[in-house]
């Protein structure tokens, strides 16, 4: 390795969900093993690799603007090359290559492996081959049983184990270089999704569903510890699916109770559960293990029967607010989050007032609501009764309208409780987050006064007043 190469830099931007977050984490120790220096301001940069989210529309358009941004600056600064990677990348491969010229690669997951190599090919002006989608559901066994033993050779990002003889004692098996400090930290416990709910595409790209070993994720909690973090997110496509192609003895429960018993860590949190796949032993987990806070995401989509068949889902406004009832039975301060789309092929009005009433009776902590659009390859592309962008947003606007009045209503509602807040930002104001506030999406705790704290401790705060879905706290 030369001098010069030492001192390439390298600027990861990362669009989309915390799965994404850890994707990076991933990029970034490959590059700086391979030689690259990272660095925080793409200006800086003489390389720019843009995690590209794939999910949605908008994230589409935003993952498009960021690459278009980071190739203007190209014009005279420091940035050689526009590289995009991630969900987007390798959803649509040669196609974004084709209509984005401003990238100067699109690589998919099978590139993760040898990414600085690519980097260095691309900066000598030899850039590789677009990405060639491809259906990566076929890529594991239909058994899910099947597929631990033949994922060695399938790249799966955060999955893949580090090289024979890199391994430690302890820590990350995989590799992992944080690229923040802050003391909250995903953990990306599986990877795809076995679901085929007819309005997303997710599985095709990310592939079937394949769980980490309860090893490897709990090793990768105490190397978190290490770095300074309090909190983990468990982070997945499906999380109440953890553990079912690994056998009986690993499975979210256990997964949970292991991560109680790591040394320096705080908070556990679990993220996106399929209320259909929660089972009693898995209810009675995360309510009572030491350290799992009380908080809920659960992914309800819709509460019409109708559109959830549509949807290839299950559920009902009965079956969903009797799962409420017995988490806030057992737990009346849970955090409890969803999110629901507006407008899906063939919604009715009706269907529209059912989901209005459930918004109303379930009394969810936050709620986002989505316009319907379709997704390339999804079933839904082809259902019947599509709606008109316009009566999709007016839809999706009523609903949204309802959702902010409950949340808000919510977070009133705990003024003058105490809680437990993890620090995050200490500045002009200090600001942290409660139990039931999830990482960046479900609001946050601004403490008034002055407090002698630092970022990664907790306090014992009173909510005083409310401001949305904000609560303000005072130290007690």
């Amino acid at each position: 390795m030369t001098a010069t190469e030492e001192l390439r830099k390298v600027h990861i931007s990362t669009l989309g969900c915390a799965r994404n977050d850890v994707d990076s984490e991933e990029l970034a120790a490959r590059l700086e093993a391979g030689g690259f220096s990272l660095v925080s301001d793409p200006e800086q940069a003489e390389t720019v690799v843009v995690n590209t989210c794939g999910f949605v529309e908008q994230a589409k358009k935003d993952s498009i603007d960021t690459l278009l941004a980071a190739a203007e600056l190209k014009e005279g600064g420091a940035t050689k090359a526009v590289v995009a990677v991630g969900c987007m990348a390798e959803r649509y491969g040669v196609q974004l290559a084709e209509e984005l010229p401003e990238a100067d690669a699109v690589l998919g997951f099978d590139d993760y492996a040898d990414i600085a190599d690519k980097l260095r090919l691309i900066l000598d002006g030899n850039a590789p081959a677009s990405h060639v989608p491809r259906d990566r559901r076929k890529l594991l066994p239909l058994a899910p049983s099947e597929r631990a033993r033949a994922a060695h050779g399938v790249a799966v990002p955060g999955h893949a184990p580090l090289p024979d003889g890199l391994a430690p004692s302890t820590g990350p098996r995989t590799m992992r270089r944080r690229v923040s400090d802050g003391p909250s930290a995903p953990l990306k416990i599986a990877s795809g999704c076995d679901r085929r709910c007819s309005f997303c595409a997710i599985p095709s790209f990310r592939g079937s569903y394949l769980s980490r070993p309860m090893v490897d994720v709990v090793e990768e909690a105490r190397w978190l510890v290490e770095q300074g973090v309090r909190e983990v997110f468990l982070v997945s496509e499906n999380t109440s699916s953890y553990g079912k192609d690994l056998g009986a003895d690993e499975r979210l429960e256990e997964l949970l109770h292991h991560l109680s018993e790591v040394d320096g860590l705080d908070w556990i949190r679990v993220s996106y559960l399929q209320p259909a796949e929660i089972r009693p032993s898995m209810l009675e987990a995360m309510l009572h293990t030491p350290r799992v806070v009380p908080y809920f995401d659960l992914s309800f989509q819709h509460a019409s029967p109708a559109v959830l068949r549509s949807m290839r889902r299950f559920g009902d406004p009965d079956s969903f607010l009797d799962l409420i009832g017995r988490i806030r039975a057992a737990a009346p301060r849970a955090g409890i989050r969803s999110n629901v789309i507006a407008g899906f092929p063939g919604e009715t009005e009706a269907d529209v007032e059912i989901l209005r009433q459930f918004i109303i009776d379930s009394q969810l902590d936050v709620l986002g609501v989505f316009g319907y659009s379709d997704e390339d390859g999804t079933e839904g592309e082809r259902l019947p009764g599509h709606l008109g962008e316009a009566e999709v947003e007016d839809r999706r606007a009523l609903l949204a309208d309802v959702a902010l009045a409950v949340n808000e209503a919510r977070a009133a509602d705990r003024v003058g409780q105490a809680a437990t807040v993890l620090v995050e930002e200490v500045g002009d104001e200090v600001v942290g987050r409660a139990p039931h506030q999830g990482p960046e999406t479900d609001g946050v705790v601004i403490l008034s006064g002055h407090v002698d704290v630092s970022v990664g401790d907790f306090v014992e705060v009173e909510f005083t007043s409310s401001e949305g879905i904000d609560l303000i706290g005072a130290a007690l």
